[in-house]
């Protein structure tokens, strides 16, 4: 076998293209010798596939998704995959395992996903086996406008390094727009696993393959035959938007929708506890104020992603993130402006002040600051993200609306700075869409957030604000298919008399015995604001009776405060009614992880 040769990462490559050209290579260099009788002889005999295990952290799908798809494929390189999210450890013995894949997202700050949790407290714990015999690599997900970009996926990668693990490929590290580097990361991993001393005995890939296939990006999504067009997060449906409803009262504080969206035609199905991507496009005012700051009038030509040429203004329509500043944006605008100051915040340790003089702030702002910044129309929009879909909660149940899903979303409206903002995608459905246009759409499944399959089990939902779509959808699916398990729902919001979030529907499910309780808590309707987590620590026995009975625990919202908040009263219960020190509590709560009985949709 040939010595495969590399990129190494200070070549003048970006990371995409370094994890491609070393897939390339890598398959390039895959091939058995021909003048070889050896490799000739062996290539007609029956092979048996080579164990794989792929672990995945996940906390919207993505990751999921991914590892799934890896599987899939692993046949035609020669591969049994097995695929697991990363807590389902405690069923593997990994001193028998020999390859490991890991796909993981990053939470939080730098943090592993809910799934992925457990995992990664046991590989940092005295029970964590020595693992010199494993091979493995990872791909890791996450979002550049972070500090602790795919933080995950750099903490797994290092500690199985630090355990003796072989890192047989370099990690790839995914920003928003992970699919290229995904597929060049998968096309290499391929190959240098069967590279690698546990997967070259036998040169060739796939069951009695007499010529090996090259890994290459295109392998990763073969054309599908269907003569009906497959939708999905690569080709949305565009959907028709039924009804557009304001849920909270017109003194609100708050604008927050019930969208209604038509999914006939599309063969989309869904089940409760999924997500809907929303692939928007961005408000046609900030467009133009942007082309007025660079001097163009929208017509000059630039490229898309197809190497199509299209108007500037149609590209910063539909194509590209005009909003959010990137890392990226503002070092080339620091760079190009020549300003001491904008220089001086891309300093490592002036990490804070940099966060802090982007928050709040727009590529608008930069380029009304800072006018004699230029920019050529291709220069501009090669700076630029591109536009991602929105994952929305869905918070319907196909059983009681077939062929349509529902959704909850607060208009994201706010002044910062002395101008007026608005959230793309929410505005996007609330202002912009009108009655024959379409709105693209997918389906994003949530494994990981599930009703029980055993409904006599009961269920405790806690969903403030807009987290209370999918909850809606648990109870209109549980009521359709008669199931008999109570159901309790935490419900909050500023004031009942504005902002009670479907309020008519759920006093009817009291009054029917679809909610066996609903708790509230308005924190603006008493001096002392008042949350869902303390009505939770206000019911701890009751809780502590559900949760002994077998109750399952979801929890949907907001992911830095809120989640975490809730998730401190839960082992406030446990230890309190349960009568559990806290190395107790903790334990028990991992057990209910690990059971799949708390589920969290947080974001």
């Amino acid at each position: 076998m040939k010595p495969v040769p590399y990129i190494p990462e200070n070549a003048p490559f970006n990371a995409e293209q370094r994890a491609w050209l070393n897939g390339f290579l890598a398959g390039l260099f895959s091939h058995p010798d021909s003048s070889d009788p050896s490799q000739r002889e062996i290539s007609h005999a029956p092979k048996k596939k080579i164990p794989l295990l792929i672990f995945y952290g996940s906390q919207t799908g993505t990751a999921e998704q991914l590892a799934k798809r890896m599987a899939a494929e692993a046949g035609q390189y020669g591969f049994e995959a097995r695929v697991l999210d990363m807590n389902a450890f405690t069923g593997v013995d990994l001193k028998q395992e020999s390859r490991l894949a890991i796909v993981t997202s990053t939470w939080g700050d730098g943090d592993p996903p809910d799934n992925a949790l457990a995992f990664w407290n046991f590989l940092n714990s005295e029970s964590a086996p020595p693992l010199p015999h494993l091979s493995y690599s990872v791909l890791a997900l996450g979002d550049k406008n972070y500090s602790e970009f795919c933080g995950a996926g750099k903490k797994f990668d290092e500690r199985l390094a630090q355990l003796g693990a072989t890192r047989i490929h370099p990690r790839a590290e995914c920003d928003l727009d992970y699919e290229g580097t995904a597929k060049a990361w998968t096309a290499a991993f391929w190959a240098a696993l069967k590279n690698s001393d546990l997967g070259n005995a036998d040169p060739r890939i796939g069951d009695g393959a007499s010529n090996p296939v090259v890994p290459t990006p295109a392998l990763l999504n073969p054309a599908t035959k269907s003569t009906r067009p497959q939708f999905d997060r690569n080709n949305p449906f565009p959907a028709r938007l039924l009804v557009n409803r304001k849920l909270t009262a017109r003194n609100s504080v708050k604008d927050t929708r019930h969208f209604e969206i038509a999914l006939h035609g599309s063969d989309l199905n869904y089940e409760v506890g999924d997500a809907l991507g929303v692939v928007p496009t961005n408000c046609p005012t900030l467009v133009g104020e942007i082309l007025e700051a660079l001097g163009f009038d929208g017509e000059e030509g630039v490229k898309n992603s197809q190497e199509q040429e299209i108007s500037l203004r149609h590209a910063l329509l539909g194509g590209h993130q005009i909003t959010q500043i990137s890392r990226d944006f503002f070092q080339l605008f620091a760079e190009r402006s020549g300003d001491a100051g904008l220089k001086q915040l891309l300093s490592p340790e002036r990490k804070d002040e940099l966060e802090k003089f982007l928050y709040g702030r727009e590529i608008i702002d930069l380029l009304a600051g800072f006018p004699g910044v230029q920019f050529s129309p291709g220069e501009f929009i090669s700076s630029l993200r591109k536009l991602q879909p929105r994952l929305y909660s869905i918070s319907s149940s196909p059983k009681a609306h077939p062929g349509e899903i529902d959704l909850t979303v607060a208009a994201v409206r706010y002044e910062s700075h002395a101008r007026a903002r608005k959230g793309v995608c929410s505005t996007f459905l609330a202002d912009r869409v009108e009655p024959d246009s379409p709105v693209p759409v997918f389906i994003q499944t949530s494994h990981g957030f599930r009703l029980p399959e055993d409904g006599t089990k009961p269920i405790i939902m806690i969903g403030p604000g807009t987290g209370v779509a999918p909850f809606r959808a648990f109870l209109e699916e549980r009521r359709a298919l008669g199931a008999k398990g109570r159901n309790w729902l935490f419900f909050g919001d500023q004031r009942a008399e504005t902002d009670f979030l479907y309020r008519d529907e759920l006093e009817t499910m009291t009054k029917d015995g679809t909610l066996a309780r609903l708790d509230l808590a308005f924190s603006r309707d008493q001096p002392e604001k008042i949350y869902v987590q303390q009505r939770i620590r206000e019911s701890a026995p009751e809780i502590w009776s559900w949760l002994e009975s077998g109750a399952h625990v979801y929890v949907c919202g907001d992911a830095k405060r809120m989640a975490k908040d809730v998730d401190a009263a839960l082992r406030e219960v446990i230890e309190t009614a349960g009568n559990r020190t806290a190395d107790q509590s903790a334990a028990y709560m991992q057990n209910l992880k690990t059971e799949k009985r708390y589920q969290r949709d947080v974001y």
